[in-house]
């Protein structure tokens, strides 16, 4: 029997097996999500029978779990240069169960003969589970008391650092996180109205991201989404977090890196968040549809790449580069949320008619708008003796190396002349009043860490290093010590002339 005839026999085989191998959850006839050892058995299963799937292990939990990064592709995972390598995550929230039982699912969907056409452009890799520790007890955050999708900037978590470890080896060019919101609470039974779609869809908002990426992703892939959800009857609707209406403003989501879209986005990804409706009991409630509505809108995002694959690889190489080779750009390290004129017609269910219905919001700040710039140096002078900052180093996977100072380099320093404070989405952290200085006597170059900033990471490395950033480690209380009052603050910027 020659070559071609075994493959084939090989693959309807494998594609036989694929349809007999069910999700845990339908196995438990949808009365329960699935439990951290039964998505491990599921993995393996899919594994052994699919030529398409490579499983690793990419982290351990806090609590000792494996966290599963599944591969998809018709070749060597990342070696083709031509296709888009896209990264999906779920259930960093443990009491979030849909977005992994959809990962699930779309396991299975992506075995099937008809979609095997996807991984001829696009390598694929799926992280179901980011949170076994919580989603086993059905809790917010992991083993340690983390809410990992406030860990992307100091990244102490060890499954957040497996997560950046996996996206810095292939460097994806999109990526979707997928949660789901709680939209039950008191406060909108008051208002009389909730939100009700199946789905909230989410791009990146930090200004600092392309804006050539932002506006393929609200431009051309939201209406391509939506398009493609409404016709499998999924109910969807842009994410629009903030309110009830008139008492509180209607925004698209925070601006923070901390999170892991914008973790991805502020290094020109294409990174969107997937929001779906959570069960009334944060759990096992309608998660049948809950699941399947997830799994829609990841296999959505399948589809646009596919048919956008060339646009997507070459624009994000594109905008890339400029974040590598751009040694005179403006980064902003403070923001607000403004109005832009716009009303926006909000479906929201109304709670005394049972019906769906549109709410005009008229306080509605869809435009992130910088109000504190800084210039962006050529890099970052970190003492070697701040071990905390050394370990933040090697944890983000940032390039470094030792500094070697050139006669024209001018080295800064700052000086917290006062530290005041200022509101970040209904939070307050610090905002110092700051002296800039020129360094006056010569440094040790063996005493410091020099960080770069034509990296990818450059961007992140600004506004995570900046004092003055509202978003910078400083608002952390793993890092707050560095900032004193009427102390130099001991991170130096470098400029090059």
């Amino acid at each position: 029997m020659n070559k071609s005839i075994l493959l084939l026999l090989a693959f309807i085989t494998s594609n036989l097996l694929a349809q007999e191998i069910i999700t845990p959850l339908r196995k438990n006839n949808y009365s329960k999500p699935a439990s951290y050892d039964e998505i491990a058995v599921y993995v393996r299963q899919l594994d052994s029978i699919s030529e398409l799937i490579t499983t690793e292990v990419i982290a351990k939990s806090a609590e000792g779990r494996n966290i599963f990064g599944i591969k998809f592709s018709s070749s060597q995972f990342g070696s083709n240069p031509s296709k888009v390598k896209v990264l999906l995550l779920a259930q960093q929230h443990g009491n979030e169960q849909a977005g992994k039982e959809g990962a699930l699912l779309l396991m299975q969907e992506l075995l099937k003969a008809e979609n095997r056409y996807l991984f001829e452009r696009i390598d694929l890799a799926i992280v179901p589970q980011m949170n076994p520790d919580g989603s086993d007890s059905n809790s917010r955050r992991n083993g340690n008391g983390m809410d990992l999708n406030r860990n992307h900037l100091i990244i102490t978590e060890p499954e957040v650092i497996g997560l950046h470890r996996l996206f810095d080896q292939y460097l994806f060019e999109v990526t979707l996180d997928a949660h789901e919101y709680f939209p039950y609470g008191e406060t909108w039974q008051k208002y009389g109205y909730r939100n009700n779609s199946d789905l909230l869809l989410g791009t990146a908002t930090n200004s600092n991201v392309s804006e050539k990426l932002r506006g393929l992703s609200n431009k051309s892939y939201l209406p391509f989404i939506k398009e493609f959800l409404g016709a499998r009857n999924v109910s969807n609707f842009i994410y629009s977090p903030g309110g009830p209406p008139e008492l509180d403003y209607i925004r698209h989501s925070t601006f923070d890196i901390n999170d892991g879209r914008q973790s991805f986005a502020i290094q020109n990804t294409l990174s969107f968040i997937q929001e779906g409706l959570n069960g009334t009991d944060r759990f096992a409630d309608n998660i049948k549809h809950r699941a399947e509505s997830q799994m829609s809108g990841m296999r959505g995002l399948l589809e646009y790449t596919y048919r956008n694959s060339k646009k997507i690889k070459s624009l994000v190489a594109r905008e890339r580069a400029k974040l590598v080779q751009d040694h005179s750009s403006i980064v902003a390290i403070q923001s607000e949320h403004v109005r832009n004129g716009e009303k926006l017609h909000l479906p929201l269910l109304s709670y005394s008619t049972g019906r769906d219905t549109l709410v005009i919001v008229s306080d509605y700040r869809p435009v992130v708008k910088s109000i504190y710039d800084v210039n962006k140096p050529a890099g970052y002078l970190i003492p070697k003796q701040l071990k905390e900052l050394a370990e933040w180093v090697d944890r983000q996977g940032i390039i470094s190396h030792p500094y070697k100072p050139e006669l024209s380099d001018k080295i800064e320093l700052y000086e917290a002349i006062t530290i005041d404070s200022i509101d970040f989405e209904g939070d307050i952290v610090v905002n110092p009043t700051l002296a800039v200085k020129k360094l006056s006597k010569a440094i040790n170059p063996d005493d410091y860490i020099y960080l770069p900033t034509n990296q990818l990471k450059g961007d992140m490395i600004v506004i995570a290093l900046e004092p003055k950033s509202m978003l910078g480690l400083v608002t952390y209380k793993e890092f707050s010590h560095l900032l004193k009052k009427g102390e130099p603050f001991p991170v130096l910027r470098v400029i090059k002339k």
